[in-house]
């Protein structure tokens, strides 16, 4: 990867798209999905993808690059992606990175390697978890890693079998694999904040729109099809419960509400901790133009 990277990034419903589209409008650049979810084809409703006129004939990587039967790994989303941002350097454009997927951004960006995987070790591991229960495997985390058992949390079950599968691997900390804040090459990031009860009444706003443009039939025709991880996207999750009897519409409704909400909590402690993100207000007039400044900014640095 050659040039300087300017990516987007911030929680759920600030605006992300909005600018990273203007931003390649104006730097001569292409955009490169940083969200774990619009990486599949047919999840457009419930991850508010851009619809291809709305793209403005910018140019998109990473969208609809997987079937919702397949998983998707934060190691082959690297792979895949930073070719997208060699390529695009190759033809002299600039890459705009937009999501708000935190690991996918920072494995996009920083300098991260991937152990490798075991699936007889990760049956083992799942195994237990479906046994005894996710608090099991988090106690054992928790033990053998407190660190990545601080940053996972106790109810992220996908990811605290992959820490002990690598602990296991390696015999090494699973926490010394997690992201450092090392871009392995010139990046520059802007952050996107709304004041919290803004950012509560869009989202609010945002669920309202996805109903009527018809989320719950989306979810229904891709439902046969929903492997393990789509399945558990925001937005997809509870219409299915709904689907299967446990839930009503209106409960199914409010839940992606609330759940849409929580994962923003998540999103926001994610990104601040990162010390490197220049943080701009995402209702201001001049937003445009302050990211442009941002990137100027991070050119000059880079000039020799």
């Amino acid at each position: 990867m050659s040039g300087l990277v300017v990516a987007v990034v911030g929680p759920t419903a600030t605006g992300k798209s909005d600018l990273g589209l203007a931003l390649a409008e104006a730097l001569d650049g292409e955009v490169v999905n940083a969200d774990a979810f619009q990486l599949y084809r047919g999840m457009d409703i419930g991850t508010a993808k851009l619809t291809v006129a709305e793209r403005r004939g910018i140019a998109h990587h990473q969208l609809d690059v997987l079937e919702v039967e397949e998983d998707s790994t934060v190691a082959a989303y690297q792979a895949a992606a930073r070719a997208d941002l060699a390529d695009i350097a190759r033809r002299g454009r600039r890459a705009v990175v937009v999501g708000g997927s935190g690991l996918y951004v920072r494995a996009l960006l920083d300098e991260l390697e991937f152990p490798g995987t075991d699936p007889a070790v990760r049956a083992g591991i799942e195994e237990r978890a479906e046994r005894h229960g996710t608090a099991a495997v988090f106690d054992d985390l928790a033990r053998r890693d407190p660190v990545a058992a601080e940053r996972i949390g106790p109810r992220n079950t996908r990811r605290i079998v992959r820490a002990l599968e690598v602990i296991e691997l390696t015999g090494e900390p699973y926490s010394a694999s997690l992201p450092t804040e090392r871009y392995a090459a010139p990046a520059v990031q802007l952050g996107l904040e709304v004041p919290r009860e803004v950012l509560d009444e869009r989202i609010g706003d945002r669920v309202a729109r996805m109903w009527e443009a018809g989320l719950v039939a989306e979810v229904t025709a891709l439902a046969p099809r929903l492997g393990r991880t789509a399945a558990r996207a925001v937005g997809y999750a509870e219409v299915l419960a709904h689907l299967r009897g446990k839930a009503t519409e209106a409960e199914a409704r409010e839940s992606v509400t609330t759940n849409t909400r929580r994962l923003v909590r998540r999103q926001q402690s994610w990104f601040r901790r990162d010390t490197r993100i220049a943080w701009l207000d995402a209702m201001a007039p001049e937003l445009l133009s302050r990211a442009l400044e941002e990137v100027a900014a991070a050119d000059r640095r880079l000039a020799p």
